[in-house]
């Protein structure tokens, strides 16, 4: 094989092409371009569908570079945070690695797809888009070192196109059969996947009885040690003022104290004092004895529980590669920083009489956070590792995706980007 077949202009140039179609849904949404409405709405379901039929009758060549720049698009914040670490040289880097990745994993799929379709004599066409129809099905399943952001149904999330898995099989399977055919007619079945399902995001929150929190931390002045009682002294305020506001429960981000809260009984009793008159939720660091947790802490009625995050954030808080390559990893990049570790099982608790799942920031993103179809959940981020970027965005859009999925109201709490509720329209 050729590799210099992969870097022809027209395989390029179509890849880039897709790749904008597939990720224009983020950047619409980012910069504001749509107000959601009708207009909006019909523009994103025609960019959807011409992104699929595009890539189904791509060859792997140009599905290579689909996933390269889709990579990119969607996943350039990544590097970001590299910047926090004095890393800024790693950014290239990483950021081709990611590309590479999903060039990889995109082009895969595609090659076994056209060599499935050519041990089927007369019908390598349409079985090489089925078979690639049934890839893309699966694609959202594939989760490169833990990594599970990426799902092609996603770009349906703000169109006229339901972001069910039989909604986007059926409008798979009918641009393939449009395709073979050569007659628009064939696609008629893609009228079966119109959905009116709709997420409302409120920002505001004015009406609830429950105060989120939205702080403005940056991740050099939370870890700064000369700021450390300042950084008190406002989260402490916050609390008082949702007391003052007469609210039953105030939510504050991730990790909003960065450091271990049992530990610090001064400032633990004084978290506790508050609660005699408001539910706190609050992000923390929990040390439970040598183990490191990411935390919830619960305070109701001057008592406290925890709650353990399940999904860690791969090399930011736990190590995906073998033992012996996370430790010498920490040691290299992190200057020897312990990994987190993780709850066995997701964690729900109750407040004024409703049942809430606890979410902390990227496993709130994941199938595993949704199991039973929790009717409630309290989702607490600190998003100042990847501002400014549109990863806030992608975020919001992922919990919106299953929130109309499972329908779950999400109650978030953000520092360095907007805190908000999400909420199914027929709840």
């Amino acid at each position: 094989m050729k590799i210099s077949k992969y870097f022809t202009t027209s395989s390029i140039t179509r890849g880039l092409l897709i790749a904008i179609l597939g990720s224009s849904f983020i950047y619409i949404d980012w910069f504001d371009l749509s107000n959601h409405h009708e207009i909006g709405k019909i523009i994103e379901s025609i960019v959807a569908i011409t992104f699929f039929a595009l890539l189904l009758n791509s060859k792997s060549i140009i599905w290579f570079w689909s996933g390269f720049f889709i990579g990119i698009f969607w996943f350039w914040w990544i590097v970001i945070s590299f910047e926090h670490y004095d890393m800024l040289w790693a950014t290239p880097f990483v950021l081709i690695l990611i590309a590479l990745v999903y060039g990889s994993l995109f082009s895969t799929m595609a090659y076994i797809s056209e060599k499935m379709g050519f041990y089927v004599s007369g019908y390598e066409k349409i079985f090489s888009l089925l078979f690639k129809s049934l890839m893309l099905l699966s694609m959202s399943y594939v989760h490169p070192l833990n990594f599970d952001w990426f799902k092609p149904e996603l770009v349906f999330i703000h169109s006229y196109i339901g972001i069910e898995k039989w909604q986007f099989a059926l409008l798979l399977f009918s641009i393939s059969i449009a395709s073979y055919k050569r007659n628009i007619l064939f696609a008629i079945p893609l009228l079966l996947t119109y959905s009116t399902l709709q997420s409302s995001v409120n920002y505001n929150n004015n009406d609830s009885s429950i105060y989120l929190a939205q702080m403005h931390t940056t991740v050099e002045d939370k870890w700064d040690k000369r700021l450390v009682i300042p950084h008190i002294k406002e989260i402490l305020s916050v609390i008082d003022k949702a007391i003052a506001m007469k609210k039953s429960t105030v939510v504050l981000p991730e990790s909003v104290f960065p450091f271990f809260l049992n530990v610090e009984t001064r400032i633990l009793d004084r978290v506790i004092k508050q609660s005699k008159h408001i539910n706190i939720i609050i992000g923390a660091l929990y040390l439970d004895g040598k183990i490191h947790h990411n935390s919830t802490y619960i305070f109701k009625d001057g008592n406290y529980t925890i709650a353990n995050k399940v999904l860690l954030v791969p090399f930011g808080e736990g190590n995906p590669l073998p033992s012996w390559a996370g430790k010498w990893i920490n040691k290299i990049f992190f200057d020897g920083a312990e990994d987190y570790v993780g709850s066995s099982s997701v964690t729900d608790y109750e407040v004024d009489g409703v049942v809430y799942r606890n979410a902390i920031c990227y496993e709130a993103t994941s199938e595993r956070l949704y199991e039973n179809r929790p009717k409630n959940m309290i989702v607490l981020s600190n998003n100042g590792w990847f501002t400014p970027s549109l990863e806030p965005t992608l975020q919001r859009l992922l919990l919106e995706f299953y929130n109309q999925k499972y329908g779950t109201k999400i109650y978030h709490s953000t520092n360095m980007s907007a805190s908000y509720v999400i909420k199914r329209l027929d709840k």
